[in-house]
């Protein structure tokens, strides 16, 4: 018996088939939007059909990056996706990337292939992205002279700042030549030395917005000294230029904005800073005046007259303490003196003279106060109160003057 297959078993050989197809894992298929749903999910689900025939298709929510406009039954567009089977009802489909409305279809390619090639190169790398400077004084702009760019970015600036200059480079934006004529735009306004250049134009399909999506334009834009602001077309529409440049604008009207400051404001935060600075510098002199204040009445307390005072105040007690001390030590001094000369006094011998008594003297001046030592015939020397005398010693009595002096004391 032959072999037998199941279902999915088929399925999943042709799903395998479709894999290993290299082309249909990335085809560009082109015909009419039929049958078009967008589901709650975010998926969109339509079909592809012209007149031989039509093809399911899907794109998933996370594929909508590649979709720039509404679809809609009826429009003409190229799908790029892969084909491959749903196994569970074993029909094929495409599988939708990126879709674009038909006649752009070779100029997507192209733009495409070069985003990667100059993306490689690291043109749109962000550390070569210059800072667009916020006080900007005099805008180079490369644009169409007749435009509704120039004349949008004419009334903004006009209305944000009316002090800024504005230098137009009245280029193609176009057509041929196009490219060229940006290109030498661009050279001239950097070399003209303006603070910021805006390069751009109004809305438009792929073809009329191709000037922007040429080589030499990107290498322009990413050899320019002046920082470059991208303004080309509508929000939705984005070109090679808006990658290179130092900063894209969705519209000029937007690049208008981002370039010049609005002179107003900056105005008003000047007068708040100003306001801001006088209050600060108010502040800091009346701190600075209390550190003077404070330090006049230390300068005060610690000057040299102030110290000198307060020595000379502290010698006088010094002086007085000194003068009290030794007053009392005198007084003191006095006092003793004066007991001792009261004690001199009595034991003085010119007292005693004075007295009625006499002092006696042997010839070599020692004092004679007994009998024992004088011999007759020696010669004494008596002193008296008034004068001394001059004796011989005839004789010597014994006597004994107790008694009497024991008398004397009864008494």
């Amino acid at each position: 018996m032959r072999n037998v297959y199941s279902v999915k078993q088929v399925n999943a050989y042709i799903k395998n088939m479709f894999t290993q197809d290299f082309m249909l894992n990335r085809i560009y298929i082109k015909g009419e939007v039929s049958n078009c749903k967008y589901h709650t999910s975010g998926h969109i689900y339509f079909s592809l059909k012209d007149e031989s025939g039509s093809i399911a298709c899907i794109m998933f929510a996370g594929q909508r990056s590649g979709l720039a406009f509404k679809m809609q039954d009826g429009q003409q567009v190229i799908v790029l996706g892969n084909v491959t089977t749903y196994e569970r009802d074993g029909k094929y489909q495409l599988y939708a990337k990126e879709i674009i409305l038909d006649g752009a279809g070779l100029l997507y390619e192209k733009f495409e292939a070069l985003k990667r090639e100059l993306g490689e190169m690291g043109m749109f790398a962000p550390e070569y992205k210059q800072p667009i400077p916020k006080f900007a004084k005099k805008i180079g702009i490369v644009t169409a002279p007749t435009g509704a760019a120039i004349r949008d970015i004419m009334n903004i600036s006009a209305r944000r700042n009316p002090y800024v200059q504005l230098i137009l480079y009245p280029a193609l934006v176009q057509g041929d030549g196009a490219a060229a004529s940006i290109v030498k735009g661009i050279e001239m306004l950097d070399k003209h030395g303006v603070d910021v250049i805006i390069v751009g134009r109004g809305g438009g399909s792929i073809e009329d917005l191709w000037a922007f999506n040429e080589e030499p334009v990107a290498r322009a834009i990413f050899d320019c000294r002046t920082p470059i602001i991208s303004a080309v077309g509508h929000e939705t529409d984005t070109t090679i230029a808006d990658y290179v440049a130092d900063m894209r604008a969705p519209t000029p009207s937007a690049a208008a904005e981002l370039a010049v400051f609005e002179y107003q404001a900056f105005q008003n935060y000047m007068d708040e800073m100003h306001l801001k600075l006088k209050k600060s510098l108010y502040q800091k002199l009346q701190v600075e005046r209390m550190k003077v204040e404070r330090y006049h009445m230390r300068m005060k307390y610690l000057h040299p007259k102030n110290k000198l005072r307060e020595k000379q105040q502290r010698s006088v007690e010094i002086e007085q303490k000194l003068r009290n001390i030794m007053e009392k030590k005198l007084n003191l001094a006095k006092q003793r003196l004066a007991i001792q000369i009261e004690r001199m006094k009595g034991a003085s011998p010119l007292a005693k003279l004075n007295q009625g008594f006499s002092y006696v003297a042997s010839e070599d001046g020692n004092v004679v106060k007994s009998i024992e030592q004088v011999q007759p015939k020696d010669r004494l020397t008596i002193y008296m109160t008034d004068g001394i005398v001059k004796a011989k010693v005839e004789d010597t009595m014994k006597e004994d003057y107790s008694d009497r002096a024991n008398i004397g004391n009864s008494i």
